[in-house]
């Protein structure tokens, strides 16, 4: 189809947003967009872009260079199309017949316009490996890094907790149960942050594209939640190095009333590490709507 998506000038991610619109009015399973617009991230030209997510990929034909345009313009859509399929290994014959599965399996969901349980099963069921690439080429273990308030929050949040003596007190008062409920509600805190928060969650108004809405909000509630598991781990790993240089045994004992033992240490480097991530939600709320978005979606850019 050839149709004028976006009014120059506009980026990539327009043009992405774009083509989301078109393929849930279109009921189409992936779109991949040929422009002529220049594109450019970072003040460099961008070659390709693409967004397993949203199902949508752009390729910038002026990118390309003049040689060879059609044969380049040919492979660089086969490897957006493996891109948008959750498919990131090397081709091969193995490759091959792995890619022409997944694309089978997203073509043969029909959507009957059943909102309901029963139709996110089926999705889950029938698009499970399908699923499973687009979030693993989703990148979620980036998604901390891409929300610098949140992290810095996440970090000042558990220094905090780990040199404050009530933290202490109450981390050793705390069951093992409890503490594990806590990091459990600090994940939700934060996913629920990021999902509300940015507007993460799709809603669309074409019963058609049901399908899409359905694969678009469980990738994107997968990408998250692994993003701040992640983000969790990495903050686990952080208390667990530094929480006998901060806390020392003797100023720890004093505090609790008794002996220091290793439990009383993991039940500090828990609960601060829950803290933590629930700071890290508060960050979350600080950050733009672009911002979180560009975390959860990563991007492939491809620079000449």
């Amino acid at each position: 189809m050839v149709d004028v998506l976006v009014q120059p000038p506009a980026d990539d991610a327009a043009l992405v947003a774009a083509g989301r619109e078109r393929l849930l009015k279109e009921s189409w399973d992936l779109v991949v967009c040929l422009t002529d617009l220049p594109l450019r991230a970072h003040r460099r030209p961008v070659v390709a872009h693409a967004s397993p997510v949203h199902g949508v990929a752009v390729v910038c034909l002026p990118a390309l260079g003049a040689v060879g345009l059609r044969r380049r313009t040919r492979d660089a859509v086969v490897g957006l199309v493996r891109t948008l399929l959750g498919d990131t290994e090397e081709q091969a014959p193995s490759g091959t017949k792995r890619l022409g599965r997944r694309a089978r399996e997203l073509g043969s969901q029909q959507d009957d316009g059943d909102r309901s349980v029963m139709f996110t099963a089926r999705v889950l069921s029938g698009n499970l490996r399908l699923l499973v690439g687009m979030i693993r080429a989703n990148q979620p273990w980036r998604l901390a890094m891409g929300l610098s308030k949140a992290l810095t929050t996440a970090l000042a949040t558990g220094v905090f907790a780990l040199v404050t003596p009530d933290i202490w007190r109450l981390g050793d008062a705390l069951s093992w149960t409890r503490l594990s409920a806590i990091g459990v509600g600090a994940v939700v805190a934060i996913t629920a942050a990021l999902i509300v928060g940015a507007g993460l969650w799709e809603r669309g108004s074409n019963p058609a594209g049901g399908k899409q809405v359905t694969l678009f909000n469980l990738a994107t509630t997968g990408t998250v939640v692994l993003g701040v598991l992640f983000l969790y781990a990495a903050l686990l790993l952080l208390a667990l190095l530094t929480t006998p240089v901060l806390v020392p045994a003797h100023l720890l004992e004093e505090s609790i009333g008794h002996a220091v033992r290793v439990g009383d240490y993991l039940k500090l480097v828990l609960l601060a590490s829950a803290l933590a991530t629930l700071g890290g939600a508060l960050g979350a709320g600080l950050e733009s709507d672009e911002a979180v978005r560009a975390a959860a979606y990563t991007y492939r850019h491809q620079s000449a």
